[in-house]
C-alpha cells in the first residue's frame, strides 16, 4: 500500500487538518519535476525558487504538526491530573465509608467508578491516538524528504534532519504517562483496593506448567501494546514511593565469554544440555553500587530439571577483585553473616553459587564481550507470578572487549565511557548495534490443564506482535557485534531486514468508550460514514475520490470475514470438526508459490526499483530495463506452467485455518526461505529427547539378533559335511557379517549425528532392502547347489562314502 493512501486511510478524522499535507508537498514537487512525457515539453531543472518555496512549506508543515502535537501532549498530562484528583477523592471517601458507617451514604456509587474508568479509557484511547499521529507525521516527512532528494538531487534530509530535532513533535516518551495511567486504572478498577497477589500462587502446586513465550513488537505498536496491557495488568513499579524517572526503568548487563572458543555463545545457541551464561546486571544509572552476578543453566526437559536463573548481588567496587579471585566467597557475605538478615542456609547456598561462578570466570578465561542495554516496562499483580509481561524497548548491543587492539573495557569488568545515555551516539559504528524493534516476553504460571487468560492469547494472535522462539539478547548481541569471528549464526539472523508488521486480522485494539472503530495502529480504518456524512467529507476537503474504491474493497473484505465468522460458529454448532491444523503444519503443505505475497504495510510510493528509475531516466536505458523486466516475468509464467504440467502428484489444498478466541478464519500463511551469508552457518534449534537414542540403540539391537541368527544358521550347516552344506554356510556367514558391520556402522553414525544435532534423515532406506536381497541369494545358492547335485543322489552318494 502507498504511504500517502496509508495516511488517509489511517488518519483520525476529527484531528484531520493537523497531519502533514502529504499530496501537497507531492503536488509541488511533480510540478517541478513531472518527468518527460511523449508530447510535452522537456523537464526543467528544480531551480533554487523551486527549493525555497518547497523548504517554506515544509516549515509550515512541521510547525503545525509540531504545535499541535505539544498542545494535545499538555491537554493529556492536564487530563490525567484532573482525573488523578477524582479518583484520590473517590478513594478517600470509599475508605472513609468503609472506616465510619454513618459515612456510607456519601460513598462513590458504582455508577461513579464506571463514570471515572470511562474518563480514564477515554485519555488512554487519547495517547494511543496521539502516538499514531506522531508516528504517521514523522514517517510522511522521512517519505516526502527521501522523495525531494531523489527527484531533484538537492540533499535537504541532512540540513531538515537539524530542524526536526529543533522541533521534536515525535520524540515524546510515553513510558511516564503509560505508569500514571496504569496507577488510576488499577485504582478504579478495583474500587480502591488494588489486587496484591498471592506470592505463592502456583508455588505449592505439584502439578504446574511454566511457559515463555518472546515477540518482537514493532516500533510503531509499542505504545498501542502498552496501553492494551495495562487495562489488564498494571505496571509494576519496585519503589511506588518515588516519583517514576525514566533511568528507574533501565536495564544494563555485561555477558562474558571466552573469545578463543565462543563456549558459553555455542553452548546457549545449540541448547545443549548444562549449557551456561555468565554475566553481570545492574539496574538505572551508572552511579547504582549494586551489581548482580547471574548465572543462567539450560537443563533438556528429559531431565526433569527446569532451567534456572541464579544470582547473588556484589558491590561494584569488589567487583574486579571478585573476578580475578583477589577476594574470596568468604568475605563477598562476611558482612550478610554478620548482619543475620538472612538464614545460614541461604547464606551458604549463595556462598556455593558464588565459588562455582568464581571458578567458573577464572578456569575457562571469561572476559566481557558484549553489553545489552534496554528500557523495561514489566506489567505483573505484585507478588503474583501467574501471569508476568515485560516489554524491553530502546534494546541495544555494544562491544565490551578488547580483541581488535582497541581498549574498550581494559582490565576493568566493564567499560566506562558510556551510561544509559541511549543511543550513544558518542560511539563509533563498530561498537554499537541498535535492535529494532522491542522485544515482549510472556511469562505464565499455570495449573496443568488450564488454559491462559483469554486476552493472552488474543494478544499473542494479534498482529501486534510477531513469535520469535528463544530469541536471547546475548546470542544476538554476540552474533552482530562479532560477525568476523563466529560462523554459527541464529536461525531469527537473516530476517531481521523483513519487515514484521502484519495487516490486522481481527479486531483487537484499543477502542474509545462508546465507540466501536478500529482504531490500531498498523490498521486501515474502516470507513462506516453514511452517505451525507461522506459528501459533507468531500465538499470540505476530508474525503480523496481515489479513495472510493479502496473504502468499497474494505467494506466487502469485512463483509466477507464477518460472514466467514457466522459461517464457522454454525459449522461448530452442527458438530463439525475443530481439529484443524495449525499454521506450522498448514504451511508445509502448501504449495510455497501460492505464498510468496508481502503484506502491504508501508511499501515506499517513491520510485525505489529500478525499473522505476530507469523510466525517470529514459531513452536506451529505459528501454533495456523494460526488456530484461518482461523476459523475467515471460520465464516466470513459463517455469510455472512447466512445473504445474510435471506428471507428478500435487499437493492437496489444505482447508482454511479456523478462528478462535476472536481471530477470524484466514488461509493467509507466509512462507519464506533464507540462506546464510556467505560462509556463515544458521543454526536451527532441535529438539533431541532420550527416546531417540534409546530407539537407535533398539535398531542396531535388532540387527545383533538378526546377524547372530543367520550365523547360528551358517555353524549349523556347517555340521551337515557335504559341499553343498558347506557354500550354503558361507553364504549365510557371509550376509550376517555384512548385516553386523553395516549395522554397527549405521548406529555409529547415527549415535554422532544425534549428538551433534544434525538433521539428517534418519530413515535406513536402502539398508532393509539389501538385507533382504543378500538372505534371498544366500537361499539361492544353497536351493541351487542342491537342485544342480540332485538331493536324493547326493544324500545316497554320501551314505556310500
Amino acid at each position: 500500500m502507498k504511504f500517502g493512501q496509508q495516511l488517509r486511510s489511517s488518519l483520525i478524522k476529527d484531528w484531520y487538518y493537523y497531519y502533514i499535507s502529504y499530496d501537497e508537498l507531492k503536488k509541488s514537487l511533480e510540478k517541478g519535476v513531472s518527468g518527460s512525457q511523449r508530447g510535452q515539453p522537456k523537464q526543467q531543472e528544480w531551480s533554487e525558487e523551486d527549493e525555497q518555496s518547497f523548504v517554506n512549506q515544509l516549515e509550515q508543515e512541521l510547525d503545525k504538526v509540531f504545535t499541535f502535537q505539544k498542545v494535545k501532549s499538555q491537554e493529556i498530562i492536564r487530563r490525567i491530573k484532573a482525573s488523578e484528583k477524582e479518583v484520590n477523592e473517590a478513594i478517600a471517601r470509599t475508605e472513609a465509608a468503609n472506616a465510619n458507617e454513618s459515612l456510607r451514604p456519601d460513598a462513590p456509587t458504582e455508577d461513579e467508578y464506571l463514570l471515572l474508568e470511562e474518563d480514564l479509557s477515554d485519555i488512554i484511547a487519547d495517547v494511543h491516538d496521539l502516538a499514531k499521529f506522531t508516528q504517521l507525521n514523522y514517517t510522511g516527512f522521512q517519505k516526502i524528504i527521501k522523495k525531494h532528494d531523489k527527484q531533484t538531487n538537492w540533499h535537504l534530509k541532512p540540513v531538515f534532519a537539524a530542524r526536526l530535532r529543533a522541533r521534536p513533535f515525535f520524540k515524546d516518551d510515553y513510558d511516564v504517562t503509560v505508569v500514571n495511567l496504569s496507577k488510576l486504572y488499577d485504582q478504579v478498577r478495583t474500587r480502591g483496593n488494588p489486587v496484591k497477589g498471592d506470592s505463592g500462587a502456583g508455588g505449592k502446586q505439584q502439578n504446574f506448567v511454566r511457559q515463555t513465550t518472546k515477540y518482537w513488537v514493532h516500533p510503531d505498536n509499542i505504545t498501542e501494546l502498552k496501553l492494551i496491557i495495562l487495562k489488564h495488568l498494571p505496571v509494576l513499579v519496585f519503589n511506588p514511593s518515588k516519583e517514576f524517572e525514566k533511568k528507574d526503568s533501565a536495564i544494563s548487563s555485561i555477558y562474558y565469554d571466552n573469545p578463543d572458543t565462543w563456549e558459553l555463545y555455542e553452548g546457549r545457541l545449540k541448547k545443549t544440555e548444562g549449557a551456561e551464561a555468565h554475566r553481570l546486571r545492574w539496574y538505572g544509572g551508572m552511579e547504582t553500587d549494586t551489581i548482580f552476578v547471574e548465572r543462567k543453566t539450560h537443563r533438556e526437559d528429559w531431565t526433569g530439571e527446569k532451567s534456572v536463573k541464579a544470582r547473588f548481588s556484589l558491590k561494584e567496587k569488589n567487583v574486579n577483585a571478585f573476578l580475578r579471585g583477589d577476594m574470596t566467597t568468604e568475605q563477598v557475605f562476611e558482612k550478610a553473616r554478620k548482619e543475620g538478615k538472612k538464614s545460614k542456609k541461604e547464606i551458604d547456598d549463595l556462598e556455593q553459587l558464588a565459588k562455582e561462578i568464581q571458578f567458573r570466570m577464572i578456569d575457562r578465561k571469561l572476559v566481557p564481550v558484549c553489553r545489552s542495554f534496554y528500557n523495561r516496562t514489566a506489567f505483573q499483580l505484585p507478588g503474583d507470578a501467574r501471569v508476568r509481561v515485560s516489554l524491553d524497548t530502546e534494546l541495544t548491543m555494544t562491544r565490551e572487549d578488547n580483541l581488535d587492539g582497541k581498549i574498550r573495557s581494559g582490565n576493568n569488568w566493564r567499560r566506562t565511557d558510556i551510561g544509559i545515555d541511549w543511543p550513544f551516539s558518542q560511539l563509533p559504528k563498530g561498537d554499537v548495534e541498535h535492535f529494532p524493534y522491542g522485544v515482549l516476553e510472556v511469562k505464565l504460571q499455570t495449573a496443568a490443564g488450564q488454559e491462559p487468560p483469554a486476552w493472552i492469547r488474543e494478544l499473542t494472535a494479534s498482529h501486534l506482535v510477531e513469535a520469535v522462539p528463544k530469541f536471547s539478547k546475548f546470542i544476538h548481541g554476540t552474533a552482530s557485534m562479532f560477525q568476523s569471528r563466529i560462523n554459527l549464526l541464529p536461525f531469527w539472523f537473516p530476517q531481521m531486514d523483513i519487515d514484521i508488521r502484519k495487516p490486522v486480522t481481527h479486531r483487537f485494539g484499543i477502542e474509545r468508550p462508546g465507540h466501536s472503530t478500529d482504531a490500531s495502529t498498523s490498521a486501515a480504518m474502516d470507513d462506516d460514514d453514511s452517505e451525507d456524512e461522506l459528501e459533507a467529507e468531500v465538499q470540505n476537503g476530508q474525503a480523496v475520490n481515489d479513495d472510493d474504491e479502496n473504502t468499497r474493497r474494505l467494506r466487502a473484505a469485512r463483509d466477507a470475514l464477518e460472514q466467514h465468522e457466522e459461517e464457522r460458529h454454525l459449522d461448530y454448532a452442527n458438530g463439525a470438526d475443530p481439529n484443524t491444523m495449525d499454521e506450522e503444519e498448514r504451511m508445509a503443505h502448501r504449495p510455497l508459490a501460492a505464498t510468496n505475497e508481502d503484506y502491504p504495510i508501508y511499501d515506499s510510493d517513491d520510485e525505489d526499483d529500478d525499473l522505476e528509475e530507469a523510466k525517470r531516466i529514459g531513452g536506451w536505458h529505459y528501454r533495456w530495463a523494460l526488456t530484461k523486466s518482461y523476459a523475467s516475468a515471460a520465464g516466470d509464467k513459463l517455469l510455472y506452467a512447466l512445473t504445474q504440467a510435471k506428471p507428478v502428484p500435487k499437493p492437496t489444498d489444505m482447508p482454511a485455518r479456523g478462528g478462535g478466541m476472536g481471530v477470524p478464519a484466514s488461509n493467509a500463511v507466509s512462507e519464506k526461505r533464507f540462506k546464510a551469508p556467505k560462509g556463515k552457518k544458521i543454526h536451527v534449534p532441535v529438539r533431541v529427547e532420550p527416546k531417540v537414542s534409546f530407539a537407535a540403540e533398539r535398531t542396531f539391537l535388532s540387527w545383533l539378533e538378526f546377524s547372530i541368527i543367520l550365523g547360528s544358521i551358517a555353524a549349523t550347516l556347517l555340521n551337515f559335511g557335504d559341499a553343498i552344506s558347506l557354500a550354503s554356510a558361507w553364504a549365510f556367514t557371509i550376509v550376517a557379517c555384512l548385516a553386523l558391520f553395516y549395522s554397527m556402522g549405521i548406529y555409529l553414525w547415527r549415535v554422532d549425528k544425534i549428538k551433534r544435532r544434525v538433521a539428517v534423515s534418519y530413515h535406513d532406506k536402502w539398508g532393509p532392502s539389501a538385507l533382504c536381497f543378500a538372505l534371498v541369494v544366500a537361499v539361492a545358492v544353497s536351493f541351487g547347489y542342491r537342485i544342480a547335485k540332485g538331493s536324493s543322489g547326493g544324500l545316497k552318494g554320501d551314505f556310500k562314502g
